[in-house]
């Protein structure tokens, strides 16, 4: 099994900045994919960031040029999400999702619970 723990959310002006981390524990031989999904309050959850086993990264239109993902260059399984020139738009419930392969070689998608960002006008 595989833990996945967001954490870094909380209350900040437009304008501001937050980072956020995900941070993977257990089962873990390498970790293909990590994601940033944005889930505003009464919709959909969205993917806002991604990045790849070989470190290359993808963002939403809505974040490009303000949130940048990364890995920890001493932890493979620490993630982090940079959050500036925040907005009130950006308020919402944060998830990271990994796609990670165990040991035995078994691809499977996993979840955090979230954490609850809130950007104040």
């Amino acid at each position: 099994q595989v833990q996945l723990v967001e954490s870094g959310g909380g209350l900040v002006q437009a304008g501001g900045s937050l980072t956020l981390s995900c941070a993977a524990s257990g089962n873990i031989l390498t970790i293909n994919s990590t994601r940033w999904y944005h889930q505003p309050p009464g919709k959909q959850r969205e993917s806002i960031a991604a990045i790849f086993d070989d470190l290359s990264v993808d963002y939403a239109d809505s974040v490009k040029g303000r949130f940048t993902i990364s890995r920890d260059t001493t932890k493979s399984t620490l993630f982090t999400l940079q959050m500036k020139k925040m907005k009130p738009d950006d308020t919402g419930i944060y998830y990271c999702r990994m796609m990670v392969v165990s040991p035995a070689g078994l691809t499977r998608i996993y979840w955090g619970r979230g954490t609850q960002v809130t950007v104040s006008p």
